[in-house]
């Protein structure tokens, strides 16, 4: 083997692991955040925790990404402990569906089916047909899917340059006296375990040995212990993945590797107590990659059948090895950085606290409201933490977004991204104006002043149209509503009509004697405080507009600005219900 075989063997191999990198990615773009909301959803019974993990992980070709996603579950408290153990089992099984597509290349024969089934044959149509689709369609869905095609072109390339590049290996009795150490368990499970805790995927290395195996060198006897330790040298990224995580979170990749360890060593004693007795006569005969793809699969079965039962028994000793520890509750536990392995499902994360954050600060506003004629010092209170925990929800979300802003994103989830970054500053701000409300109604208070009785009828109708909008503009956010957030705008130039009639009116009192210079300040303020609310709500409103695609809502977003006979009739609407009191 000279300097060229080992160059051609390093190429492979970058090939190998860009072409599964990349076919991955492009799967789980596809999947758009789904398999991991039906792992959320789905996995209460422990058999169909098994089948969804292994579905999850034979579509994203990732254990391990289906195995910290789960860490990440149980770390936010999506998922308990004792739902996550089955998911991870199912991880490995559904793990194993990469090692029989690479086994393809291992197929012999000049028969038709044989020949369509070689990946040398179908890869560059895979290839041609994916560069198609990246390259002269527009639909993001196209490109994924072409991303996925050449991913396997590449992967499959990679897999062909790897076995071309180690075969002269076979006539090299140094490399033959290597694999005999392997023969031992010990050293093969250690040799799996530390490859594939390298390259953090075993998958990669499964195919790595498979390449390996066309030299003809590998024996049943090297190959077992080493893809039994290829499977515990997979645990690494969970573990990884978990510092800095709760208690539960620890305990799912310490199941994770003791599912594993306790298969590996059940496993290989079964295997050579058998072969003690019974004497297997393949144990020196050269594997293929069928053969590694068979064995793989039937560790992965046989572990999973024997330990399911004992799930209970693996939890017990995942709390004995990660004890407990006094956590507080974070609610921002959905914003876990394992969550950005898929970006698809980090955007609906965000979602959701985007939506609580909403709701928080459309009860700041009510509550501000609702002080200008019942006085509470608690509610006062109550306001000034709700403000704060919308500060924080607004840095915390801010932050993460702009992380998951960077992957790569699908057409839908760059908007999603973008709408929730312009909404989260609209809500921070209507929480900044509820504590403006009701710091005037404070004033009032502290100073012992008083609205007019006419002042007082016309803030309660301009309450009224402000708890409107806030409602509507917060309910169009969380449903997407693109019609609700159509009543929106035309509300917003209603509320801005009243403030300024309530101004002029309260000149008019001021000059008649009937309001004092103190209140007056405290009532512009007050008016200035609603009226920005429903600015905000307005700009909640053209947000959810312009994010729907439909050209409709793009016609009566151009309608907004040229005030048509649509808007028109929606403001004659709001104009006739919220009608300010006549001055006595």
């Amino acid at each position: 083997m000279n300097i060229f075989s080992l160059i051609s063997l390093f190429g492979g191999l970058a090939f190998f692991l860009y072409g599964m990198d990349m076919m991955g990615k492009g799967l789980e773009k596809m999947a758009g955040g789904k398999l991991e909301r039906i792992l959320e959803g789905l996995t209460a019974n422990k058999f169909i925790g098994v089948l969804l993990g292994a579905g999850v992980t034979a579509i994203i070709q990732s254990s391990s990404a289906t195995t910290v996603m789960v860490v990440g579950f149980v770390n936010s408290g999506i998922m308990r402990l004792s739902q996550a153990i089955g998911v991870i089992m199912g991880a490995n099984i559904g793990t194993t569906i990469t090692a029989w597509i690479l086994s393809l290349t291992g197929l012999s024969g000049d028969g038709l089916l044989v020949q369509l089934l070689k990946p040398s044959n179908f890869s560059p149509i895979f290839a041609v047909v994916g560069i198609i689709l990246i390259m002269f369609t527009k639909k993001k869905k196209n490109h994924d899917i072409g991303t996925i095609m050449i991913g396997f072109a590449i992967l499959m390339t990679g897999m062909d340059t790897m076995s071309a590049a180690v075969k002269p290996l076979a006539e090299m009795p140094e490399f033959t006296n290597i694999l005999l150490l392997f023969s031992n368990p010990v050293f093969g499970v250690l040799a799996g375990a530390v490859l594939t805790a390298v390259i953090q995927s075993s998958s990669a290395s499964v195919g790595i040995l498979q390449a390996l195996s066309a030299t003809g060198s590998i024996t049943f006897g090297a190959a077992v212990p080493i893809i039994l330790g290829q499977n515990i040298g997979t645990c690494i990224t969970a573990l990884i993945s978990c510092v800095g995580t709760k208690t539960n979170a620890k305990r799912a990749a310490v199941v994770h590797l003791y599912f594993n360890i306790i298969g590996t060593v059940l496993f290989l004693t079964l295997f050579y107590v058998l072969n003690a007795i019974i004497k297997f006569e393949f144990m020196n005969d050269s594997v293929n990659a069928v053969n590694i793809a068979v064995i793989h699969t039937l560790f992965n079965l046989i572990t999973t059948s024997v330990l399911l039962p004992f799930t209970k028994q693996l939890e017990k000793l995942a709390h004995l090895t990660v004890k407990d520890t006094t956590e507080g509750g974070n609610e921002f536990a959905l914003l876990d950085e394992r969550f950005l392995q898929s970006p698809a499902f980090a955007v609906e994360r965000c979602q959701v606290l985007v939506e609580k954050m909403a709701e928080l600060s459309k009860n700041a506003i009510l509550k501000a409201l609702s002080l200008i004629n019942d006085y509470n010092q608690n509610t006062i209170e109550e306001i000034g933490e709700l403000e704060d925990r919308v500060d924080k929800y607004e840095d915390r979300i801010g932050d993460y977004l702009v992380k998951v802003a960077s992957r790569d994103l699908s057409a839908e989830d760059s908007e999603t991204v973008t709408l929730l970054l312009q909404s989260i500053g609209d809500f921070e701000r209507i929480s900044d104006h509820a504590v403006n409300v009701s710091e005037s109604a404070l004033e009032l208070n502290e100073k012992n002043i008083s609205f007019s009785e006419d002042a007082l009828s016309e803030i309660k109708v301009l309450a009224n149209a402000v708890e409107d909008i806030v409602n509507m503009a917060v309910k169009a956010f969380v449903k997407r509503d693109v019609e609700l957030a159509k009543h929106v705008e035309p509300l917003e130039e209603v509320v801005d009509g009243l403030c300024r009639e309530m101004r002029n009116r309260h000149i008019i009192r001021l000059q008649q004697g009937d309001c004092t210079i103190e209140t007056g300040f405290v009532y512009n303020d007050l008016l200035t405080g609603i009226e920005r609310v429903s600015d905000h709500c307005s700009n909640l409103a053209i947000s959810v507009i312009q994010y729907d695609d439909d050209a409709v809502s793009h016609e009566f977003a151009h309608e907004i600005k040229l005030r048509g006979k649509l808007y028109k009739n929606m403001y004659s609407e709001y104009s006739d219900k919220y009608i300010l009191p006549k001055n006595v």
